[in-house]
């Protein structure tokens, strides 16, 4: 399986290798009920999930502060999906590949998350293409790395448990 080629100045990287199977990466991101439990960095938590696993499915979430306030996390519609292995999606399109609305808040990126088995973990490779230098440093400074590396060690600890 191969990763898209990267653009340094429109894409964003995480890329790790963690000590969980690529099955538990891969029901992390696709069971609801285990995606809520890690998705969002804490002290933020996940109270709504909705995954239609197959290409033009829905990919939604939604959040609530620390305060109680509760707002959409993110919606997309899959691209590509491939068991334990890939799975694309973009918050450029909604369910059954409509276009979304742009509305001032919307950062529109493809999500690329890649799991390649590495001994008895995962070479975990997240990667957010954006549409231009602007959006990716804007999803840089909005911390990117930190919130995807905090939720990336979450789902670590929690499919532990699993």
């Amino acid at each position: 399986m191969t990763t898209p080629a990267i653009d340094p100045k429109t894409d964003l990287v995480l890329e790790r290798v963690v000590d969980v199977s690529p099955n538990l990466v891969w029901r992390a991101w696709t069971e609801p009920e285990h995606l809520k439990k890690w998705f969002t960095p804490r002290p933020w938590e996940t109270v709504d999930c909705r995954i239609d696993l197959r290409p033009g499915g829905e990919f939604y979430t939604a959040m609530r502060s620390p305060e109680g306030e509760t707002m959409e996390g993110g919606s997309g519609c899959y691209l590509e999906i491939e068991k334990e292995r890939k799975l694309v999606w973009t918050s450029a399109l909604g369910p059954g590949y409509r276009p979304s609305v742009a509305r001032v808040h919307d950062l529109f990126f493809t999500a690329w998350i890649v799991m390649e088995p590495q001994g008895k973990g995962t070479k975990y490779t997240a990667i957010a293409k954006h549409p231009d230098e602007a959006s990716a440093k804007r999803h840089a400074e909005m911390g990117f790395q930190d919130g995807w590396g905090a939720a990336l060690d979450q789902l670590v600890a929690y499919m532990k448990t699993v």
